[in-house]
């Protein structure tokens, strides 16, 4: 679950789900937390089993009896009541359940097959992290096939920390994502002395890190150390159980494919049908990430780029080359000139680098052309309508940098001086957004919480056959990456969609579609090499 994460208005975490429309508030309060303590660092995946002993659908793992007997009641929802909604306890620290509970809210659309035809429940991330799921899924839910609907009960879960889960909350001091700080300008050199000469300041960048940091040590310190991949992995081993599953049947985008990985990892005999869409490589470091989506937006914004230039009165140009050029200008126009829009609302560079990359993710190009036309003669609305769709999912920047800097996959730690020296390679490989990327390497520099989850392989030797799919032109998630995580996984096998925009399921793209469906609902695998176009 990645993005490119601006400064400025419109700012949002790197690794998001496949749809972003307006989402509704979720119905329950937050949740207190209870009985809080800091816990031993995670395991890393891949590198033997994990699995508790006698971790079954009716046995329980020692020390959670409490947890794994409990009993689900599932009432109507207050904002949709054609979904139910329940509440469950799960240990704050696995490795000492006796330090508290923490809870979590679940939502469910029972199945509309019975018998035969019902398989189970289809547990759903729609990537982040940050992200809710719950309010997700209610968005989209109608957008699965007859067949899934039939066959499983469609359940969400907002993971530890984000949602109407037990929240990561850093209080009102801090914006919650480093990032958020001033955008990055031109392709000046570093200035060791301060701030780069037209690039981006990495000081500044440094210190909102540390008082993003501190804000939330001071605000949610027991809870840092607990809300980590792995956890969440945990998380859904448990609710797997409660269900009375005997398998986690399990769909992830973006972000959600690193957790899904990651519990095939720790729970590998536990894995049934999976699908794991706009993968995430589990073996790059932070650094590499951000290198890697920086590279992967740029493609995108070429892609893009060539299909205007062929269409007439094209806003940027009749080639890739111009088409750059011209977003350039337009984003030094607005940093110079910033448009206000009313009293509260202003338009920057970043605003407009922030409509396009969620219009590259979409992909909605028809709205993006609009929006550099439209900009271009003062007029921001599309540029605020693309923007917006952010700003009202939902999405929480201090569970984003909470989860991400416990991953040493997610989270980058570089020092100002790393960063400069780094900041060359990122614009030789996106001249576009090489910059915006490069900002965030600081993001984790100064957690107070080191990460349990390092870079490294996942395998999950032993489980059955999981449905990687990937998609050539992907901005966020890479189609590298697909293809290194279908490897990595013993039983992987990749889908390939040849196409623009992040994530391919449930896009009205028929060749995946039709392939996802057979393997949700007739455990059947695409052929090996499958491309859809």
């Amino acid at each position: 679950m990645k993005e490119a994460r601006t400064t400025g208005h419109i700012s949002r975490g790197p690794r998001r789900g496949p749809h972003h429309t307006a989402l509704a508030v979720l119905w329950a309060c937050a949740l207190l937390l209870t009985g809080c303590a800091a816990g031993p660092p995670g395991q890393r995946m891949g590198h033997g089993p994990a699995e508790p002993p006698g971790t079954t659908a009716t046995t329980v793992p020692p020390g959670l009896a409490g947890h794994y007997r409990q009993k689900l009641r599932w009432t109507p929802c207050a904002e949709q009541p054609s979904f139910q909604c329940t509440t469950l306890r799960a240990p704050l620290d696995y490795a000492r359940p006796e330090a508290g509970d923490i809870f979590l809210v679940a939502t469910r659309k029972k199945a509309t097959g019975t018998g035969a035809r019902h398989i189970g429940s289809l547990l759903f991330n729609p990537g982040g992290p940050g992200e809710p799921a719950i309010t997700s899924l209610w968005s989209f839910a109608g957008a699965f096939s007859p067949a899934v609907r039939a066959s499983y009960d469609l359940v969400a879960v907002d993971p530890r920390g984000v949602g109407s889960s037990t929240p990561v909350n850093c209080g009102d001091d801090t914006a919650g994502t480093p990032a958020a700080v001033r955008r990055p300008r031109g392709p000046g050199g570093p200035d060791e002395n301060g701030p780069d000469k037209n690039g981006p300041d990495f000081a500044a960048a440094d210190k909102a890190a540390r008082e993003t940091a501190t804000a939330c040590e001071r605000g949610a310190g027991r809870l840092l150390p607990h809300v980590g991949t792995l956890d969440s992995a945990r998380d859904l081993e448990l609710v797997r159980a409660l269900l009375g599953d005997e398998r986690l049947h399990y769909l992830g985008f973006s972000y959600g494919s690193y957790l899904g990985a990651s519990y095939a990892g720790l729970f590998p005999s536990r894995v049934g049908r999976m699908l794991l869409d706009g993968a995430v490589d589990p073996t790059l470091d932070g650094v590499h990430s951000l290198l890697g989506q920086a590279r992967g937006y740029q493609i995108a914004w070429d892609s893009f780029a060539a299909d205007c230039a062929a269409r007439p009165a094209c806003p940027v140009g009749r080639s890739a080359a111009e088409a750059g050029a011209a977003l350039d200008a337009l984003v030094d126009a607005l940093d110079r000139a910033p448009l206000r829009q009313g009293k509260d609302v202003v338009v920057d560079g970043d605003s407009l680098i922030s409509a396009v990359t969620t219009a590259l993710m979409a992909p909605a190009w028809e709205k993006l052309r609009a929006a550099l036309r439209e900009v271009g003669t003062g007029d921001t609305t599309t540029v605020q309508e693309l923007g917006g769709a952010f700003e009202d999912s939902g999405f929480s920047g201090d569970a984003y940098v909470a989860i991400t800097c416990l991953s040493g996959s997610l989270g980058a730690r570089a020092t100002p001086r790393q960063a400069r020296a780094a900041l060359p390679e990122f614009v030789r490989t996106s001249p576009r957004f090489g910059r915006y990327f490069a900002d965030q390497l600081s993001t984790c520099a100064h957690w107070p919480v080191p990460a349990d989850q390092p870079a490294g392989p996942i395998t999950a030797p032993g489980a059955p056959p999981i449905l990687v799919v990937g998609t050539t032109r992907d901005p966020a998630t890479p189609y590298t990456e697909a293809r290194a995580l279908a490897r990595l996984l013993s039983s992987g096998r990749l889908l390939t969609y040849d196409g623009d925009g992040h994530t391919a399921y449930l896009r009205s793209v028929g060749c995946v579609d039709d392939a996802v469906d057979g393997y949700l609902t007739h455990g059947q695998l695409p052929p090996a090499g499958t491309v859809c176009t």
